[in-house]
Order: structure tokens, then sequence, then C-alpha cells
């Protein structure tokens, strides 16, 4: 469902924006775009609202592979009373992170093609969002001789890697890294 009125939305985040900055201590400049300027030119997200983030604070924004970014988004959604799956309506960017992103993923599916080309095993990405594992999705579209599919629940979903035809061939999910808390 399309957000009801752009303006009004757009005003929201614009004012949570500035209460972040000044209560928060934060120093982001921020543009919003609403509407037809605000539509992804790669079709991946359904944006109808585009924010644009700069200045001295994006790399706090963007470090931990973007966290802060996503939960700006998330609470963003939740203050315009979005669905979940309705998420992507709003979409905050900065430094060009979410592009170089895709760029990314794209490099590693064409790397995972190649070796499940070779081996003929599947192979799996580690748990990732959504957003992330349909990139991957996509990317391997384009990619000749594989098959994707996602596995797993929640936190734990990933991609899986199969040659072409071969979805039926055990997936080994992938491996946690430890961390220093508990073992």
């Amino acid at each position: 469902m399309p957000i009801a009125d752009l303006q009004q939305a757009a005003q929201k985040i614009a004012g949570f924006l500035t209460t972040l900055n000044k209560l928060g201590g934060m120093r982001l400049k921020y543009r919003i775009t609403a509407g037809d300027g605000a539509r992804d030119p790669e079709g991946i997200e359904a944006r109808q609202i585009y924010v644009e983030l700069g200045g001295p604070d994006v790399p706090l924004v963007v470090q931990h592979n973007g966290e802060l970014l996503r939960a700006l988004e998330t609470i963003a959604a939740q203050m315009l009373r979005l669905d979940q799956r309705e998420n992507d309506l709003v979409s905050f960017d900065a430094a060009n992170f979410k592009a170089l992103q895709a760029q990314e993923l794209r490099l590693q599916a064409e790397t995972a093609a190649e070796r499940v080309r070779r081996s003929g095993v599947p192979y799996s990405f580690p748990p990732m969002n959504s957003r992330d594992r349909r990139l991957l999705h996509l990317a391997f579209r384009s990619l000749p001789g594989v098959e994707t599919a996602s596995n797993g629940e929640g936190q734990e979903r990933f991609l899986a890697v199969y040659p072409a035809g071969k979805t039926n061939l055990p997936v080994t999910p992938p491996m946690k890294p430890r961390g220093f808390g508990r073992r």
C-alpha cells in the first residue's frame, strides 16, 4: 500500500532527523526526495521516499555494515506506521553505501557461481538481511549454470547457490563466526 501523504511523511522524517541531530549530538545533513524522484533506478527497492545523508557523521552511519543506516530506515518506517512488508517504501543512503554494497554483492555472486559451476557443490552465503539476499538472487539471474534458494529462518536465513537443476542437493548451513562472548 503506498504512503498516503508523501509530503507529510517527508516532514515527519525531517523532524526526526532534526531531533536526532539536536538531541543525539549527530552532525548529519539530509536531502529527502518523495514521489517519482525517489524511485530506485535499479528497481530493487519500491521506495517512495529517499533520504540521502551527508555530513561529518556519515562514517558512523555506515560503519558495521550500515547497521545505523538500516536502523534509521526501520525507525522511519515505524514512525509512518508502515507494515513490515512495506519497509522498502522508505530508503536511506549515505556516501553511496547501498550502491557500493550492491556492486560488492554482484562480485561475490560471480565468484560463487564460478565456484559452484566448477565444483558441482552448493555454496552457502552467511546469514543476511532480506534486501541483500534479494540483491544476490537478482545478480544470479544473469549468471548461467546456477540456481539460488533462501534457507533458514529469521536472523539465520541465508542464500544457497546450487548447480542448475540440482536444488535437491544437500546444503551445509554457513558457519557462524565465533565471538568473544560466552563459549
